[in-house]
């Protein structure tokens, strides 16, 4: 039952990941047709080298012109190969690329509709690293896996049907090693996928470890914490040591294999070739273009070979890709969802309830009115629910029971994007993007007017400070906005929640930074 399961899911990520060529099916095209030329070549050479030596090249009646036109022929053909070759390299680069950059916006697009249960949960060097590291093995793929195979394919088939022509003893003797060579392939191509998921969970934990220590580095060296962090650090890049190096022990076993079961078939038809030609039952130059064509029959199941590694490390990017895409954002629309329109502001809790994931309620059975125009203060411990109660008004958690309702209509009867866009709300943790002030206080309202910015700013008591600093509003704030002190964070922060203009305020301890002034 499980085998079942497991070959579904792998069908339906296959499925999935050829999805994403449609898009791009004239560069794909362009790219197989080439792949193909590039295998006829491949194929038709040692035919006419054996043209060559068979008519125009007998020692009692040799042939100058139709050789050195064959010759031409052969040159000209491989002066395309060439071309062929170049846009497969190029076109088949890009074609990666556009693939890359069309499942990092799906990645992106999706984070984005994901609430808060979500990113409680998630290390932000995980999902970067889902997004990046990951996708980066999947590009490789998407370019070079459909061409590899199709080439080696068509090249190896091709081989085999004319050397079945030439002499079919030897290519039945060829053949009948393939199948130990598959089994051999199918077996450590299973190791190595469930190796290269580790490594690949190995990067994600370094990224994670990397993000968060950067992100407190002032809190490591104001707790002279470093070595402890440098520590954290080696224990996540030894498990990626130790994974990355199972991964290549797996690899090294199957490329000695696929070494050795490539190399050996040369000893292979050359014994079998002795044999026959000493019987006379064979000639010298059929030998000579027979090991030709297992140069042809080789190449393939080399190329293969790489791809069983590439596959694995690609797939396994993928299926990481398709695990995030596949997580289900907690709070959605109805399919009847209203938009919520003009909003006077009378907000009511009925009763409600609510607990974070399976734990016990945090708040239980709470009721609350407040009237438009009406300013309400909640005054309580630290975690005493403040917040959370701050956070249920815009649905980023449902409440486990009860409801909540603005203007009589409950909020879950209503698009998000409507309820939101109605309340404007200054956080406890106040996040400036690395940007300049006027972008910052733009994000509330993406379409507001520099005017608009100014008296937001004026409003929120800051603008005196940015007329103060040297770029003014094209101050860049630097990452998590460093180059500002607490007060003024907070003040952009209120500047751009004003700045939408919402008909509900909700203001999460925004004054804990502020001057006695300000707060007045």
């Amino acid at each position: 039952m499980k085998n079942k399961t497991d070959n579904t899911a792998k069908k339906s990520n296959l499925k999935r990941f050829a999805s994403y060529y449609k898009p791009h099916i004239g560069m794909f095209t362009v790219d197989m047709l080439c792949a193909l030329f590039i295998s006829s070549v491949d194929i038709a050479y040692p035919l006419l080298s054996k043209l060559a030596l068979d008519r125009y090249l007998s020692a009692t009646a040799p042939q100058y012109r139709p050789f050195f036109i064959l010759m031409a022929v052969c040159f000209l053909l491989y002066i395309l190969r060439t071309g062929a070759t170049y846009i497969v390299t190029a076109l088949g680069h890009r074609l990666g690329v556009h693939i890359e950059a069309d499942m990092r916006r799906d990645a992106f697009t999706h984070l984005q509709q994901l609430g808060f249960s979500f990113y409680d949960k998630s290390r932000t060097g995980k999902l970067l690293s889902r997004c990046t590291n990951d996708l980066f093995d999947v590009t490789e793929l998407a370019h070079h896996g459909p061409e590899d195979v199709f080439i080696s394919m068509l090249t190896f088939i091709g081989a085999f049907v004319v050397m079945l022509t030439i002499e079919w003893r030897l290519a039945l003797v060829l053949i009948a090693v393939v199948p130990v060579m598959l089994i051999f392939v199918m077996n450590l191509r299973k190791r190595m996928s469930r190796t290269s998921r580790k490594v690949k969970e190995g990067m994600a934990v370094i990224n994670s470890q990397i993000e968060s220590s950067i992100s407190g580095a002032r809190v490591a060296k104001a707790f002279t914490n470093e070595d402890y962090e440098i520590s954290k650090f080696e224990q996540g890049n030894g498990i990626f040591v130790n994974s990355k190096s199972a991964y290549y022990k797996t690899m090294g076993m199957f490329m000695a294999g696929m070494e050795f079961f490539t190399t050996i078939l040369n000893v292979i038809v050359l014994a079998v070739s002795g044999v026959l030609i000493m019987k006379g039952e064979m000639t010298t130059t059929t030998l000579i273009i027979f090991m030709m064509y297992i140069s042809s029959f080789v190449t393939p199941i080399r190329k293969l070979s790489a791809f069983a590694e590439q596959y694995t490390m690609g797939m396994a990017g993928f299926k990481r890709f398709t695990e995030l895409l596949d997580t289900k954002a907690e709070i959605q629309d109805k399919p009847d969802a209203i938009e919520l329109k003009n909003v006077k502001g009378d907000i009511e809790f009925k009763n409600i309830s609510f607990a974070y994931g399976s734990g016990g309620n945090v708040l239980e059975n709470i009721c609350l009115s407040i009237r438009h125009g009406q300013t309400l203060a909640l005054v309580g411990p630290s975690g005493g629910g403040k917040t959370t109660l701050c956070h249920l008004l815009p649905r980023f958690y449902d409440i486990t029971s009860g409801s909540i309702t603005v203007d009589g209509i409950d909020i879950r009867d209503v698009t998000l994007s409507s309820l939101r866009r109605n309340i404007g709300i200054v956080q406890q943790d106040v996040f400036l993007f690395a940007a300049s002030i006027k972008e910052n206080i733009r994000y509330g309202r993406i379409d507001a007017t520099d005017e608009e910015i100014v008296q937001a700013a004026v409003a929120a008591e800051i603008h005196d400070d940015i007329m103060k600093m040297p770029d003014g509003y094209d101050t860049i704030v630097g990452e998590r906005g460093i180059t500002l002190s607490g007060g003024q964070k907070q003040r952009v922060a209120i500047a751009r929640a004003l700045c939408m203009d919402p008909d509900v305020m909700l203001f999460d301890e925004p004054t804990s930074a502020l001057d006695p002034e300000m707060v007045g």
